[in-house]
């Protein structure tokens, strides 16, 4: 029973790719902790465009393989992007991303991931795009929305964040959003549409603790609430 197992499973790889190096990379790996440093020189020993063509296409099989074993972890699909956008194969790593939301788009995680992936490389408006899809279709996930309004914030888009926060309130969120929404204005130093959002606030949650909150607001304005 056993070797028959074995012959079916070295029917899929081509014999050819299976290395000594590439044997003792995956030990490597397995190993963890301080064998990291170790993982890591193969790599930087690669000079040859050859060998390295090579080594990404037997890395690439790999990951291929592990989903074609368990299609539907996502975790499969986050390590093959994240190896991906470390080669500095953007497109690569969107195509990665993109059958990761073929397999479950309401995944927070995914699009948390995928999002950041296209921020910490600078593709703006690739992280907008992506933000947009993930509020359309996950609109009661609170993180989403803040990341969003941060990225636009951070990129002094204010008019483009405002109107992120627009969408949200649409929503009719918790007082913790009508709350960020607040401060973003404060930060602008809009004290009178950040005064029209409270009226929204507790319009929207009429409750004395949200009356009280937008009482101390004004207070410390120096202003009375009549």
């Amino acid at each position: 029973m056993q070797s028959s197992k074995v012959r079916v499973k070295n029917k899929a790889p081509a014999p050819i790719q299976i290395t000594a190096e590439q044997l003792l990379r995956e030990a490597h790996e397995r190993g963890g902790g301080g064998r990291r440093g170790h993982q890591q020189q193969p790599r930087s020993q690669i000079t040859d465009p050859e060998e390295l063509r090579e080594y990404r296409t037997n890395r690439r099989k790999d990951f291929e393989d592990s989903i074609r074993m368990n299609r539907v972890h996502l975790g499969n699909y986050f390590k093959y992007a994240k190896w991906e956008e470390e080669q500095e194969e953007f497109e690569r790593a969107r195509s990665v991303y993109e059958r990761a939301v073929d397999v479950d788009h309401r995944s927070p995680s995914l699009w948390l991931k995928y999002a950041e992936m296209e921020m910490r490389n600078r593709f703006a408006n690739h992280a907008r795009n992506v933000w947009d899809r993930a509020v359309s279709l996950l609109p009661r996930v609170d993180q989403l929305w803040y990341k969003y309004t941060y990225m636009e914030e951070m990129l002094e888009n204010y008019a483009v964040a405002r109107t992120v926060w627009e969408r949200w309130m649409q929503w009719e969120p918790d007082e913790k959003a009508w709350s960020g929404y607040v401060r973003f204005e404060e930060r602008r130093g809009e004290t009178r549409r950040a005064r029209v959002i409270f009226e929204r606030f507790v319009a929207c949650h009429p409750r004395v603790s949200t009356y009280l909150k937008y009482a101390k607001w004004e207070e410390r304005r120096g202003q009375v609430v009549l």
